[in-house]
C-alpha cells in the first residue's frame, strides 16, 4: 500500500549530481533509439502536486531525446471538443505510434483527482472512471505500449517554499495562478483522493512509483533511473547490425 507519507522528508542526493545525470540521458537517448530501430512504443506519465517538479523531470529526461520521435503533452482543463468525447478520448488520440516514446505531464488521473475534488465529474463518473482507467492501461500493455507512472509528492512545507518563490522571481510568475492556491487549500481532500487513486489502480500491469519531490536533484536522479529501467526492460537493447552495402559504400565515400 502506498503512503504518500512515507515520502514527506527532504533528502538531499549524495551522488555526483552532473556526472550522474549526463550518464542517465546518455542511456535514455540509447533506450529511444531502441525503440526506433525496433518499432516499440511507450508511454511515460507523470502526476503530482502543483510545484512538484514534474517540468524539471521531463525537461531533463528528454533532453537527449531526437524531437522527431517523442511528444510532450502538457494536460489542462479539456476543450469544448475533448469535452463531448469519454474522458480517455483526448488521451487515446495522442497515443504513440511505433518507433515513439509519449510524455504526459498530468494524465488521465484528473478524472479521480482534480475532477473529483473540485466536483467536475459526479461521483458515480468518478467512481467509474477507476475501472475505465485500468481497463484503458491493460489496453495498452495489450496492444504492446509500455506505461511509466510517476507521482512527484512534496510536503506542504516544501510546496509552499516554490510557490513563494513563485511569486518573487518574475521569470516564474507565469507558472502559477488562483487554481494552485485552490487545490493547496483542499491538500486533505486532495490526499484522500490520492490514497483511493492508488489502492485502485495500483496493478501488476501497470503500477506507480512515488518519487519525493523534496529535493529536486535527488527526485530528477529517482524519476530518470524509473524510466530508464522500466523502458530498458521492455525493449531489445542489441544495437542494429551495419548493412554491409552500406558500409561498402560509406567507406569507399569517406575514403576509408
Amino acid at each position: 500500500m502506498i503512503d504518500l507519507r512515507d515520502y514527506e522528508k527532504k533528502q538531499a542526493y549524495k551522488g555526483h549530481y552532473k556526472r550522474d545525470l549526463a550518464a542517465l540521458q546518455e542511456r535514455l537517448e540509447q533506450i529511444l533509439v531502441a525503440h526506433i530501430v525496433h518499432g516499440r512504443r511507450a508511454v511515460v506519465m507523470l502526476e503530482g502536486w502543483d510545484a512538484a517538479g514534474k517540468g524539471g523531470i521531463i525537461q531533463r529526461l528528454t533532453a537527449e531525446w531526437d524531437p522527431r520521435y517523442y511528444e510532450v503533452y502538457p494536460i489542462a482543463a479539456p476543450s469544448a471538443e475533448e469535452k463531448a468525447h469519454d474522458f480517455l478520448w483526448r488521451f487515446q488520440t495522442r497515443l504513440p505510434k511505433p518507433g515513439n516514446i509519449i510524455v504526459f505531464d498530468r494524465s488521465w488521473y484528473g478524472r479521480v483527482l482534480v475532477e473529483r475534488v473540485e466536483g467536475f465529474a459526479s461521483e458515480a463518473e468518478w467512481r467509474a472512471g477507476y475501472d475505465a482507467i485500468n481497463a484503458f492501461e491493460a489496453e495498452l500493455a495489450e496492444d504492446g505500449t509500455t506505461l511509466v507512472k510517476l507521482f512527484v509528492h512534496v510536503s506542504q512545507k516544501e510546496q509552499d517554499k516554490r510557490l513563494e518563490a513563485r511569486l518573487d522571481d518574475p521569470w516564474k510568475r507565469w507558472k502559477t495562478g488562483l487554481e494552485d492556491y485552490r487545490n493547496r487549500a483542499k491538500r486533505d481532500e486532495y490526499l484522500a483522493a490520492m490514497h483511493d487513486m492508488f489502492a485502485r489502480t495500483d496493478t501488476g500491469g501497470a503500477p506507480w512509483t512515488v518519487i519525493n519531490g523534496n529535493d529536486k536533484k535527488a527526485a530528477r536522479i529517482h524519476a530518470l533511473t524509473e524510466v530508464a529501467d522500466r523502458l530498458e526492460a521492455a525493449v531489445d537493447m542489441t544495437p542494429p547490425p551495419l548493412d554491409p552495402e552500406l558500409e561498402r559504400v560509406a567507406r569507399a565515400a569517406l575514403g576509408r
